[in-house]
């Protein structure tokens, strides 16, 4: 909404069509769908796109390369929004690389895990969890793909907890509680994320969190702001 008063028309554009607020007004369109590099350039053309604001997930970085390269190639400004970091230096706070580490140290300490990142990445876990024989569970999306995810990577449906984030403290608590949660697996998908609400809900509750880091990236033609304001200045100047 910020950017509506440059008087310029804007096109939200998304993988999925999951709901999403993008506020009522006439300047702002929102289409669906997911585009590869040469769709992302065709849709540049059609709609004559001036500027290329990424705000993906920080940790999107197949969207965020294909985005930067569509539009270098198109000769467009791109702008990508990162969401500030909401991981702090507490008590019971790992981190780690990747999944396959952050699968190895959850088992390692021989409670119920929680993983809250989504389905992509269960096959470490299902497979450390299982050869342990400790409890696991997983909140994913509600969708079929997340279903098809779970499936692939044979995690039971009564191991699966269906359900859109952020979740609120006390959700988080209530779930860590309920299952008997020792570990609880995040990104550091940032403040807006529910980061802080997970921190601090496995803070009260004794938990454990394995953070998987950011994934380095350096996509030197898109300028990266984790302020918005100052994002959308640097928008209007460059129009």
């Amino acid at each position: 909404m910020l950017l509506v008063d440059t008087g310029h028309s804007i096109l939200v554009s998304t993988a999925t069509d999951a709901p999403l607020n993008v506020g009522n007004h006439a300047a702002i369109r929102r289409r669906c769908g997911r585009l590869d590099r040469a769709g992302m350039l065709e849709l540049i053309a059609q709609e004559s796109v001036r500027i290329i604001v990424d705000g993906s997930h920080p940790y999107a970085t197949q969207l965020h390369e294909t985005v930067a390269n569509a539009a270098q190639q198109a000769g467009i400004p791109c702008f990508r929004y990162q969401r500030k970091t909401a991981a702090a230096e507490v008590d019971n706070l790992f981190f780690v690389d990747n999944h396959k580490d952050a699968a190895d140290l959850a088992v390692s300490f021989g409670v119920s895990v929680l993983l809250t990142t989504g389905s992509r990445h269960l096959s470490p876990y299902v497979k450390a969890t299982q050869e342990r024989n400790i409890p696991f569970f997983a909140r994913v999306l509600p969708h079929a793909e997340s279903r098809h995810a779970c499936a692939q990577a044979g995690l039971p449906k009564e191991s699966q907890i269906i359900g859109r984030g952020p979740f609120s403290d006390v959700e988080n608590r209530t779930l860590i509680r309920n299952k008997g949660i020792g570990v609880l697996i995040t990104k550091d998908s940032g403040v807006r994320g529910g980061m802080e609400e997970k921190i601090s809900a496995a803070h009260h509750e004794n938990c454990r969190v394995i953070v998987v880091r950011r994934p380095q990236e350096n996509y030197r033609h898109s300028k990266t702001h984790e302020d918005i304001q100052i994002l959308v200045a640097a928008v209007k100047t460059a129009l």
